[in-house]
């Protein structure tokens, strides 16, 4: 790995979206601090955190005085800047649209229908109860997990496109632990719930679980 200085991530251990870009930083062998926010107490609408990244999200990387924002950007990113070690996107420009299309099904699609904000809002100004709230996410990763079953039947080894982690391997095994943290029954989808499985096994994604992060609680 090489060294952390001058590499920060802010982020915090639960979000899917952070998940992805440590996942994707341990595949490069990168290494990098933590600067943890915590979504739960509102650090993300601070005004230091605004000031870094004015969408109050997370994740953010400030890699040697570069400022990038947006998981899939900032992977990308990671891929192209430090093309050594493992390669989160294939060669080919078949291969590449086909890795990124996942990712963004995940990324784009089903995360941003859940994640906690809107979550929140269903709460606070639709006065959804808790049963409700759930039932909302469940049917939104029904949904999109049905579609990616189905969409990976033809390319998926042990991951997603093979036997190599890529990109959108980064992006499902966040979604399953997610999934799962709200009772999402995975047996109908024995296909995904493998990949997860064999994803789990591998040193960069088993360290960038969320029970192994500074954050933790």
């Amino acid at each position: 790995m090489t060294d952390a200085a001058g590499r920060t991530l802010y982020g915090y251990f639960r979000s899917s979206a952070a998940y992805r870009v440590r996942i994707a930083l341990n595949l490069k062998g990168l290494a990098y601090a933590q600067a943890p926010v915590s979504l739960l107490r509102g650090e993300q609408r601070s005004a230091d955190y605004l000031a870094l990244n004015p969408q109050g999200l997370v994740p953010a990387l400030l890699d040697n005085g570069v400022l990038l924002t947006q998981s899939l950007a900032i992977c990308e990113y990671l891929d192209e800047a430090y093309p050594d070690g493992a390669r989160l996107l294939p060669d080919g420009a078949v291969a590449r649209a086909q890795v990124r299309a996942v990712a963004q099904a995940i990324a784009c699609d089903i995360h941003p229908l859940n994640n906690l904000r809107v979550l929140n809002y269903l709460k606070a100004e639709l006065g959804q109860g808790e049963d409700a709230r759930n039932g909302w996410y469940r049917h939104w990763v029904a949904t999109g997990f049905a579609a990616l079953e189905r969409q990976l039947a033809g390319s998926a080894g042990q991951y997603c496109f093979g036997d190599t982690p890529t990109l959108a391997d980064a992006c499902l095994l966040p979604q399953v632990f997610n999934a799962q943290r709200f009772a999402v029954d995975m047996g109908g989808y024995p296909l995904l719930a493998g990949i997860a499985a064999n994803l789990e096994q591998v040193p960069a994604f088993a360290d960038a679980h969320p029970s192994r992060q500074p954050d933790a609680q």
